[in-house]
Formats: C-alpha cells, structure tokens, sequence
C-alpha cells in the first residue's frame, strides 16, 4: 500500500520539527524527514493552478485538507487517514467506490485526465491491480482522451504499462485499452492483432489479441519481461518486438530478452517438439525457463494438455544445459588461413557454423571450412545487426 504524508503545516515548520530534513520539494510544499536513515516525503496540504502542459500544474499554493484531495486522480486514492485518532476523512466518495470495487475520477474526469494524461494509463492499471471496473463516466473520458497519451514521455508510458501486466487482472487491462482506443495509441502493433485470426484455428481464442491476453493470464504472476513478452508475442516477429521495446525506452538487457523470447516462442510454438538442437540454442541463450513458461501459457489457452508436451521440452533442455560444449572445429585463426579478413563478422561466421555443428551438419574441421566457404563466399559476412 502506497501512503503519502501530508500536513497544514507549511515546509519551514516541518523543516524545525524534525533534527534532520531535505528540501527535496519546497517549491511544492514537499520536505523530505530523515528517521532512521530513511527518508519521508512530507508534503503540505495545497491546492493547484491550472495544468498548462498535461503534466504540471502552473502553481502551487498552500492550502486545506479538502483543497490537497480535490485535486487528486481517482477517489480510492484520496481517503485521508488521521493517525491520532484513527478516523478515515472521506471527502470524495473513496470509501463507496472501494466497496463497490470501482475506478473514479476525482471531480470530472476529463478535466482530471487533461491535468496529466499519464493517468488514462493509471485508470486502467489500477483496475488491472485491484481487480476492480472503471465507472462509466470516467472510462467514457478515457476513451475520448486516449489519443492524447501520446503526449506523456515513453518512460513514464512504459513504467504503467509493465505495472499493468504484471497485475493480476493485467489481461483484461489490456482488453480494456484495446476497447477504449488506449493500446491502439500505445501498442498500435499489439492492437492490430484483433484483426487477426488467432495463431490456433481449432482453439477458443477470439482472435490473436485475445490469445495473446489468454497467454499472458495463464502465465499467472510473473515477471516484467516474461509479461512483456507474452503480450508481444502474437506480432509479426522479434524485431518488430525490438522495436516496440526501443520506443518505450526499456533498458538493453531486457529488450533483448524479450526479442529473444518472441522469436524463440514464435518459432516453437504449435506444439512442434523442440530438438536437440533447438535445446541447446534456448539454454545457451539463456532464456529456457521463460520460454518454457510461455510454451506452456500457449498451449493452456489453447485448451491443450501440455503434460507430454513439456516433459520432453524439459527432457530436452536439461539435457542441452548438461551435455559439455562440443570442442570447436573452426577458430579466428582458421578463417584467417582461409583467406577472411578480421573483422566483427568473424563472429556471426563462427556462431553459424557452432549452430551447424549442434544439428549435425559437420563433425569435422575439413567439413566445417568447406561448410564456411559454401555459406560465406568472401567478403560476404556481416557482423550481427541486432533488431531494430
């Protein structure tokens, strides 16, 4: 539970109150208490002028405990809670909208999410946390803003938008964007998939939106990259996935954790049996208990019975993680007596044929050098272009 501090008490009088603080804020009416080594965020009641830029507001003022809730974002999270005596202040139906387990804007709605349109993504995703519905008036506005989230910078757009998956409801929050205009604006890639036959003809699946959130519920708790990769899974390959991580800014290990998951589960996925070889590329790449995860989600919103299925996935990358690497047929210094000139695609050339080795193709170095010179012709490797 998220709890802010607040007070009537202007930032100087916090500041003499307490033996150590930090005017993190003051021009906001926020001071950081230090206790303990920990810092708290204290924050003077104080009300707004208007917001200029779909962020900010123009000023903040002092101002009363009804002023400081009136200009929150939705009323579950505008209750007031007096430590000293214990009484929950309820100025804005809070306390309703939480037995009735819904999302409600503070005052309009449109003028709410206007303030700042990063919370047209919250609204969703604080259904998707708390498993509660969004009320009609409010998920009407949000449906006539949605394009404006466009708007909000892509870190703040990614840091809700992961928030959501890994929800418990994070599959209907993803229905809810897509009926709302909302993931159209953020994942325009993942929206299109409604009007996509789903990948298995003979499941329940709508269509591959509604597998992709069938996969991403059977998942269950999970982390931000296997849900991520659940959610992208259904586009039309890795790199268009890289380039979805890219515009939302994800860091660079998670981004290619995700394109490696979307490509190895696209092209695993349908129930054909892994191979040896395919084992041992997953377990190499490092993402073998994702995808098994992912195999496994697919084929449960299938309707499938992946018991057989996954005994031999299993069987098979246990099998890779323990079997010794096979002794290299081909090293730089080879390439170089064939006449390649080093370079960044010695690499590429030395993983395609390690990957020829593992399925069988050669078993020997005279093998190997006559598989390199059949595959690459001088002067035409490249070094690996990682999806856009």
């Amino acid at each position: 539970m998220d709890l802010d501090i607040a007070t009537a008490a202007p930032p100087d009088r916090v500041a003499a109150l307490f033996d150590r603080t930090v005017p993190v804020g003051v021009q906001f009416g926020v001071v950081a208490v230090v206790l303990d080594g920990y810092p708290y965020q204290v924050a003077t009641f104080r009300r707004e002028g208007p917001y200029l830029d779909g962020r900010r507001p123009a000023y903040v003022e002092q101002g009363t405990a009804l002023d400081d809730v009136r200009r929150r974002d939705f009323t579950v999270n505008a209750l007031l809670y007096d430590p000293f005596t214990g009484e929950i202040i309820d100025h804005v139906g809070g306390r309703a909208d939480l037995a009735g387990r819904c999302i409600r804007t503070v005052g309009p709605a449109a003028e709410r999410f206007a303030e700042d349109r990063l919370r047209l993504l919250r609204a969703v995703r604080l259904a998707a946390e708390l498993q509660f519905t969004v009320e009609p008036d409010t998920r009407a506005a949000l449906a006539d803003l949605a394009p404006t989230i466009t708007g909000v910078s892509a870190e703040r757009i990614r840091d809700e938008l992961v928030r959501l998956l890994v929800a418990p409801d994070g599959a209907d929050g993803v229905l809810l964007m897509a009926s709302t205009g909302l993931l159209g604006a953020v994942l325009p890639e993942v929206a299109a998939l409604s009007s996509r036959p789903p990948p298995h003809a003979d499941g329940p699946a709508l269509d591959a939106l509604d597998h992709a959130c069938r996969v991403l519920r059977s998942l269950g708790p999970q982390g931000p990259v296997l849900a991520v990769a659940a959610i992208l899974c259904g586009i039309p390959d890795a790199a268009a996935a890289g380039r979805v991580c890219r515009r939302l800014r994800f860091p660079t290990a998670e981004r290619r954790e995700i394109v490696i998951l979307v490509g190895e589960f696209q092209r695993l996925s349908g129930g054909a049996h892994l191979s040896a070889a395919d084992a041992r590329r997953v377990q190499r790449q490092g993402v073998a208990a994702g995808l098994l995860e992912l195999l496994r989600a697919d084929l449960e919103a299938t309707g499938s019975d992946p018991a057989a299925y996954l005994r031999d996935v299993r069987l098979l990358a246990a099998a890779a993680m323990a079997a010794s690497e096979p002794d290299r047929l081909i090293t730089g210094d080879d390439l170089i007596a064939m006449g390649y000139v080093p370079g960044p695609a010695f690499s590429v050339m030395l993983r395609a044929i390690e990957e020829a080795q593992v399925r069988g193709e050669v078993a020997s170095t005279e093998s190997a050098r006559a598989w390199i010179h059949d595959h690459f012709p001088a002067g035409t490797a490249r070094p690996p272009v990682e999806p856009a």
